[in-house]
């Protein structure tokens, strides 16, 4: 478009301004000077009062599973070989049941070996009794001094062979005792009522890390295991107050951290952890917490929710409360993007009340209802765009959310962007450049330009 022809165009658009229909040419000669074209933005806004009761905008939140109280590991004998492991993954047990049962066959064989040693020394223990009883009648017999001596020396060591055999006798009978404590103990059995959650043959988990044989969480009582990114472990303390928060009601519970069990890592490409209502992955090493429930009514084993610190963020507070960056203050007052009864965006002024630092909410005394919908304040957001409950209606390919920085086009006196109310130039502006060299709509001492040349009809100071 040449420059003659837009400047004649902002000619028309006062004109038509006067008349009341400049609303809607202002937004067309908006999309004009930034590419956009109106009708291709849309805005996603959602219901005041679903914002104040589920979004505090302050809490960190982590993904967590309900799983039983406590658990317990089952380890096998190494030494052995197992003949048969009895449950899988998934199987209720119950106390005292048989989950693995040994090999017993070569320990029965070795009990078979251990009696006949024992057989055997007990032999030899009575013949060295019986040569001492032959050597004892010789030595009673004899007259001859050497050979007494000779025979009593014998006499001894047949005594002190049979005290060493007596020792082995011992010894033997505690081999034989354990092989027949290994046979007697050939199944594993659970100690307690549970489910069985792993089976690890190799001795290794799927990360590869050495693990328990076996793993039965037990019946009863719930708890809520977490995981965390070692880059932000250090947000967690033990005895921390915190909120449980179901995935698909409006249902909390609450409970405090029990175990941040940093002796055991998890490794996985993906560590979601959100912030502020927002999301971040990354690869990164994970390690489990545990929470304690005050009351675990209403959650099912293995349900998924959301774990979040407690900031005092289910604290109820009289009238309208809404996180601090729903508002956007200017010299012309604080605003909140608000949906008009036409599903178009506005600037809806508001009368601020009380902060609340720690949940770094405002109170919001007049100005916006429960049942007003609201966005939030994203950099190029202009008065007229199309507003939608439904965030699936938003075409995030539209220019709106496709627009280079716009940090320094402050050109509608509070309102970040290109587009907007192109009445409210300041006094004194200066030219803009967009990227593709174009200048924006602006004011050098009074007269208005447009790429680079005087507006007619304008005039400038000196």
């Amino acid at each position: 478009m040449k420059k003659k022809q837009v400047a004649a165009l902002i000619a028309v658009v006062a004109v038509l301004g006067c008349l009341g229909g400049g609303y809607y040419f202002r937004e067309e000669i908006a999309g004009i000077f930034t590419g956009s074209k109106a009708a291709e933005d849309k805005v996603y806004v959602e219901k005041l009062s679903r914002v104040m009761n589920q979004y505090t905008g302050v809490e960190n939140r982590y993904n967590g599973v309900v799983e039983s109280q406590d658990s317990y590991e089952v380890n096998v004998d190494s030494s052995r070989t197992i003949k048969e492991i009895l449950v899988k993954v998934g199987d209720t047990v119950e106390e005292g049941q048989t989950l693995v049962t040994y090999d017993a066959s070569e320990i029965e064989m070795q009990v078979k070996q251990a009696n006949l040693d024992l057989e055997g020394i007990y032999n030899e223990i009575e013949n060295e009794r019986k040569d001492i009883e032959n050597l004892s009648k010789k030595h009673a017999e004899t007259t001859d001094e050497d050979e007494k001596f000779r025979l009593e020396t014998d006499i001894r060591t047949a005594e002190n062979n049979i005290t060493q055999k007596e020792l082995d006798v011992e010894s033997k009978k505690l081999e034989i005792e354990k092989f027949q404590k290994q046979i007697a103990d050939s199944s594993l059995v659970s100690k307690k009522s549970g489910v069985v959650r792993e089976i690890n043959e190799t001795g290794m988990n799927s990360s590869g890390d050495e693990s328990a044989f076996m793993v039965i969480q037990q019946e009863g009582e719930y708890r809520i295991k977490g995981t965390i990114s070692e880059q932000n472990i250090w947000m967690l303390t033990e005895g921390q107050q915190v909120v449980i928060r179901s995935r698909v009601e409006d249902k909390t519970w609450k409970g405090s951290l029990q175990k941040i069990d940093t002796e055991n890592n998890e490794k996985d490409n993906q560590d979601t952890y959100y912030y502020g209502g927002s999301s971040d992955s990354q690869s990164a090493t994970k390690y489990p917490f545990y929470v304690q429930l005050d009351t675990s009514e209403g959650l099912m084993l293995g349900q998924h929710v959301y774990i979040e610190m407690d900031e005092g963020q289910q604290e109820q507070k009289e009238g309208i409360w809404i996180f601090a960056d729903y508002v956007v203050q200017d010299e012309s007052g604080a605003y909140v993007w608000t949906a008009n009864g036409k599903n178009r965006l506005e600037k809806r002024f508001v009368e601020l009340g009380e902060y609340d630092g720690e949940l770094n909410e405002y109170q919001i005394l007049s100005g916006l209802s429960e049942d007003d919908y609201i966005a939030w304040p994203m950099e190029g957001l202009y008065e007229g765009v199309t507003t939608v409950t439904d965030s699936e209606e938003v075409d995030y390919t539209a220019p709106l959310y496709n627009q280079e920085s716009t940090e320094d086009m402050d050109l509608t006196n509070g309102n970040h962007g290109a587009t907007g109310d192109m009445e409210l130039i300041p006094e004194g502006a200066e030219l803009f450049d967009d990227v593709d060299g174009t200048e924006f709509f602006g004011e050098m001492g009074g007269a208005e330009y447009i790429d680079g040349e005087e507006i007619p009809g304008t005039e400038a100071v000196e």
